[in-house]
């Protein structure tokens, strides 16, 4: 393996192993171990139990986040972890396997209890822990012939070894490892060398459908005390996933993704105008929803409700029948005296941004990752804040204004603050040169807004958004994956 292809968390976890020593083995896939060292493929490794709470802690030390896989992958004795390595924006996810579970990737039906003699096996290479190659052997056939010799995986077109399974079986079926096959064959009581053989020739390019259902059949009945449920179970339960998951991810759209175990973080992102809040919300979306359950928000335009609609669009009509004028949109700047109709269209954005905000927690407090472009502080942040107040003189509040000014302080006041927030923080006079499309006036008003306040009140975390845009997304997301 080159040492350059190797990732440097991934290089420091097998140092620390080391070090520590762990209990452990890299324990299949190894004839691409090259792979998942470069964070291509996923880190396999078979960890003793009795070292499980130090592994787990040695994770953890170096950034690892343990999540939940989605329903139908978690397996039994199978923990999940996600590391980034900062230096090539790689995710690095390693299986904790506490059992050697196997089968079709449906269902993976079977446990090997060969754990601690496949750990004893194992020696240091290069990198990490690994075991005996006859062991590998002797796995990796059973592995292929419960994921691909079977009656119901050839119906479901899951009957061929891929490139990679066909490559990998010729590495490890030298003489020398088949010879010290006799030896292994015990630990699984029934095995003998003649099914043994059976199976690793069903596995063999060209071999007849009947052959490798025979061995298939065969090789189950052997397993059937350490299978997870009965054999019927296990069939029906493929050929449901085979239908339901191609019609989930391609029909319905669904496509489950990986919870945090910590659970989830409502996010949100602040700045003047040019700061740059909607380019990097989009690309740190892009970054995590590829392995997590991800969702944006935009709390300084919210999608309208059903009931904004329909009063805006009473206004809207009032507009066209010349009633009143319009006055501007409550996101502008616009100076008072207002009408009814601003006051109306002011309550309709805060109880918007209301139910923005509820959404939004929801979604991270099941486990989401929720990203929301600009948020509100009442009290604290005039843009983003309540509007109706500062329009009027207190001597001229009438009844209807004073009870939409209170209807909206209320919506504003149900927001509270996220757990993390990002200030991006802009010089007023560089955001006036990004933001041309909009005037120099308005966009120096919200950007000094942002540029003057004391963010430390509310826990905000600054960044500074003159910098290199590269630079700014590397330093939010070491921050992000800090606090999840």
């Amino acid at each position: 393996m080159e040492e350059s292809a190797v990732l440097e968390l991934v290089a420091r976890l097998a140092h620390v192993l080391a070090d520590e020593r762990i209990e452990y083995c890299h324990w299949k896939s190894n004839a691409y171990l090259d792979r998942s060292a470069s964070g291509e493929n996923d880190l396999d490794l078979l960890i003793g139990r009795s070292h499980g709470e130090r592994f787990v802690g040695i994770l953890l030390r170096l950034g690892f986040k343990e999540t939940f896989a989605p329903h139908e992958a978690a397996l039994p004795g199978v923990r999940d972890f996600y590391g980034y390595d900062m230096p090539t924006g790689r995710w690095v996810h390693v299986h904790a396997h506490f059992q050697l579970i196997l089968g079709n990737d449906l269902s993976k039906n079977y446990r090997l209890p060969l754990e601690r003699e496949y750990l004893a096996s194992s020696s240091q290479g290069n990198l990490f822990r690994l075991p005996a190659p006859e062991f590998e052997l002797l796995v990796l056939v059973i592995r292929m012939v419960l994921k691909h010799s079977t009656w119901d995986s050839i119906l479901m077109r899951h009957g061929s070894l891929t490139k990679t399974e066909r490559r990998e079986l010729e590495v490890l079926s030298t003489e020398e490892n088949l010879a010290k096959m006799g030896a292994l064959l015990p630990l699984v009581p029934g095995l003998d060398r003649s099914l043994f053989d059976l199976c690793l020739r069903s596995l063999r390019p060209g071999c007849p459908p009947w052959t490798r259902v025979r061995a298939g059949e065969r090789l189950q009945a052997l397993l059937r005390a350490w299978a997870r449920y009965p054999h019927t179970v296990d069939v029906l339960l493929k050929l449901i996933r085979r239908v339901t998951q191609p019609f989930a991810r391609r029909v319905l759209r669904i496509r489950p993704k990986n919870r945090l175990v910590n659970g989830g973080l409502f996010v949100a992102v602040v700045g003047g105008d040019g700061a740059g809040k909607t380019t990097l919300i989009d690309a740190v979306n892009a970054w995590l929803s590829a392995k997590f359950k991800v969702k944006t928000f935009h709390m300084g335009k919210p999608a309208w409700s059903l009931t904004t609609v329909l009063l805006r669009g009473l206004l809207k009509v009032g507009t066209l029948l010349r009633l009143y004028s319009f006055e501007g949109d409550t996101y502008e700047q616009s100076a008072g005296p207002h009408g009814l109709p601003w006051f109306i269209r002011a309550v309709c954005t805060a109880r918007d941004r209301s139910l923005t905000y509820q959404q939004a927690r929801r979604f991270s407090s099941s486990g989401g990752l929720a990203l929301c472009d600009r948020y509100s502080f009442p009290g604290f942040m005039h843009m983003d804040g309540p509007q109706c107040e500062g329009a009027v003189q207190s001597e001229r509040v009438t009844g209807l204004r004073k009870f939409l000014i209170e209807q909206e302080k209320n919506f504003y006041q149900h927001i509270p603050p996220p757990d993390l927030l990002i200030v991006l923080k802009l010089d007023p006079e560089i955001a006036i040169q990004r933001k041309t499309e909009e005037t120099a006036l308005s966009v120096r008003a919200r950007s000094t807004e942002v540029w003057g306040l004391d963010w430390d009140a509310v826990s905000g975390h600054i960044i500074d958004a003159s910098r290199p845009r590269d630079e700014v997304l590397a330093q939010v997301q070491a921050l992000l994956w800090e606090h999840l």
